[in-house]
Parts: structure tokens; sequence; C-alpha cells
């Protein structure tokens, strides 16, 4: 199936009511099940990865298939392993391409039992679900933040707490920061010494909680203000001090002429004025969920762009970089990569390689169709393939803009 996405009007106005966050809805989701919270979360993200934890949480069976949720599988992996019981966990074809062993090696370590069924370092896995004991545990904070936080939900449960030590660089360090403030609202005590996380053996206390909306899905929004002659955007139920790391786009997309004003139920994005840089340097390594918004974001205004930070693009839904380079060669975009981790583009439209009517291949990744949609108010004629793989994060996306004027057709 494939969507065209055309832009009938260029004044965009009007308010949106954005997913509610996954990332936190995740989280919440795995300490209410730890510590048996009879309170229900309120506002929980309605997104593919939040249904399909919620509904292992409350299965009557062994056996689950994620899909292509990956931080349900970094996330169950921990928490199955000190649920008593022997449990199967698998997913998509790409899933069984992205890395665990990592964090199967660090659970193992606490005396978790762990198998793979099929490719070692790989789902699917065979997980024997017993107590598991802490103590001091070494792990890499360079490759995944997802498998730091899957330990630290599960430290207070274990026996004798854990000491938490991350070598190397950490990357995207804000949703660590964010987890723990998760713990910390539930009444979990810990301390960030250094390299060294502390999180001594307690329970997790009973308390409702209202989920905020999404930040990664603000981005879209911020893009489309920045792409149109006019935009008076309201999006819903978020906050500038937001525990989302995601927030700091606020500030990046100000200088592309977009301001941000806090509201009674909300934030307000307003086109203030027509502004660009003459060069985008940024560091993605606290928030790479937002790169591909910011590289259609300079091919759209011909903004030339050096990206750092970038090196978990690679082990997500698709690798990223490389799904980025091809899709935007296609709008005239010939993108490098200096180093591991990076992206850089010079700003040139090459008009040999530019398709005049270009399909926009998703990979069965959602940020992928959620950041190159708003291109269509470039004027180009934009095709997205797999247009539903929205439903991961944002399933009222293609509703959403045709609410605000765009014209969203099946072909």
């Amino acid at each position: 199936m494939l969507y065209q996405v055309k832009s009938l009007n260029r004044n965009i106005s009007g308010k949106i009511k954005l997913p509610a966050s996954k990332s936190i809805s995740n989280r919440v989701l795995i300490i209410s099940a730890l510590g048996y919270n009879p309170y229900p979360i309120i506002n929980l993200s309605d997104s593919d990865d939040t249904k399909i934890l919620a509904e292992v949480l409350t299965s009557n069976t062994n056996r689950f298939d994620i899909g292509h949720a990956g931080t349900a599988m970094r996330f169950l992996t921990a928490y199955l392993s000190k649920i008593v019981g022997e449990w199967e966990i698998t997913g998509s074809p790409r899933m069984k391409q992205r890395p665990i062993g990592i964090l199967v090696e660090a659970l193992c370590h606490l005396g978790a039992r762990i198998e793979y069924i099929e490719k070692e370092g790989f789902p699917p896995l065979r997980i024997f679900g017993s107590h598991l004991k802490g103590g001091v545990l070494e792990i890499d904070g360079s490759v995944s933040s997802q498998y730091i936080t899957a330990l630290l939900l599960i430290a207070p449960t274990l026996e004798n707490g854990l000491i938490l030590r991350l070598k190397n660089k950490v990357t995207s360090s804000s949703y660590i920061i964010l987890t723990l403030k998760l713990m910390a609202y539930f009444g979990i005590a810990y301390k960030w010494i250094n390299n060294e996380i502390h999180i001594p053996e307690q329970t997790y206390l009973h308390k409702d909680f209202t989920v905020e909306a999404d930040w990664s899905g603000a981005s879209y929004w911020y893009l489309i203000a920045a792409l149109a002659d006019k935009a008076d955007i309201e999006l819903e139920n978020l906050y500038l001090n937001s525990l989302q790391g995601d927030s700091a786009i606020a500030g990046w997309f100000s200088g592309f002429g977009v301001e941000t004003s806090k509201t009674e139920k909300g934030i307000r994005l307003i086109k203030a004025q027509l502004k660009m840089p003459e060069k985008l340097d940024l560091d993605f390594k606290e928030n790479p969920d937002v790169a591909q918004t910011m590289a259609v974001l300079c091919v759209a205004k011909k903004v030339p762009f050096h990206f750092k930070g970038l090196e978990t693009l690679k082990i997500k839904e698709t690798d990223r970089i490389s799904a980025l380079q091809t899709e935007l060669q296609k709008l005239g975009a010939l993108l490098t990569e200096p180093q591991k981790g990076e992206l850089s583009w010079d700003g040139f439209i090459n008009p040999e390689s530019v398709q005049p009517d270009p399909v926009i291949s998703t990979y069965h990744d959602h940020r992928m169709a959620l950041s190159f949609a708003p291109m269509a108010l470039t004027g180009n004629s934009i095709k997205i393939d797999d247009p539903m793989v929205i439903t991961k994060s944002y399933p009222g996306f293609w509703s959403d803009l045709e609410n605000t004027g765009f014209d969203i057709s099946e072909i």
C-alpha cells in the first residue's frame, strides 16, 4: 500500500493531541508489574510497542512474539529473567538481527539462565526465570541505553540491589535519567556517582501516574512548522520542563524560525520568521530518535549539516543511517558517513538524482514515514510505502495531517 501526501495549504494551524510518550509508558508498565501496582496508568500510549508490552505482561501464555518492538524485547528479557517459569520470546525477522548479547550476558552474571534458540547473541530467546542476586555489574554504556534501563528497572527487586558500573562513553544518557526519575517517582532511592549507579534492594510504591505526550512525535510538527509559510500549532499535554530529552528540539528549531511558548494545555508553535542557519552541527547522542527529522529538515531547507552521535541508529528498526542516505538521494541529496555514527551533507542538490515522483521506502521503520511525509510542504509529490508502519508510535498521524490541511490518498 502507498499513501500519496500533498500539501493543499502552506499555512498550517490547528490543535493536535499528540500520542502519549512510548518511552515513559513502557517504563511505567514494567515498574507497575514489578511493584504489583493496583493503580491504573492514565493516558497510556496506544502505540504498537506499548500495546504489545501490555499484552505480554497480562498474558497467560509463556511464548511471546513482540514483532518489531525493540524496547519490549530488551525490557522483557530482563523482567522475565526474574519471573519464575520458562519463557520464550521472539520477534520479526529484523528483530532477529538486532543484537541482545550484552544484556543477556549481564543478566546471566546476576544468575539468570537464558538460551539462544537460533543465532548466538540474537533473539529469539528461551528464558528460565528465577531468583536473581545483585551486586556489582559492569556493562558497556556505548551500545544501547535500553540495555541499561532494562537492568535498572529490575535492580530494586534483586537480592542486595545493584551497582551498575558503566564502561566507555554512555549513549543516550537522557533516557537513563528518564528511567531513574520515573523509578524515583515510584519510591526508589538511587545514587549516580561518576560512572556507577547504586540502587539498593527496595520496593516500588503503589502510585497513580499520568503519561505526558511524546516529544519525538512533536518533532514532526516542529518540522511541519518550519517548512510551512505560516504556522500556528498547539500541541496538547506537552511540557517544556519535560522528563524527555527530546524536548531539546524546541531550542534547535528556533534557529529555523519556529518559536515555542507555553499554553494552558501544552505548548504552541509559531512560525515567527523566515531564517535558517548557514550550517547545522548537532550531536545526537542524547536524542537519536529525532535524527531523521533533522536530516529531512536540512535537505528541505538546503542547509548543509554534520551530525554526530548516531551510532545506535544502525541497530534500530532498520539501519537508519543507510535508510536516510538511500531515501534522501531520491530527493537529490548525497549524504556521506565521514566516520562511524556520523552523517554529513554539503547542501548540494544533484538534479540528476532527483526523482520526479519519489516513493519513500520505510523499511518497517515508523520514523521514516513520520519524518518524510512533511516534505509535501516543499511542493514535492511524496509517496510513502507501507504507511501504516506509523502505528508503532503515532497511530493517528495521518488523520492529524488531514485535519490540518494535508491531502492523504491511497494509491
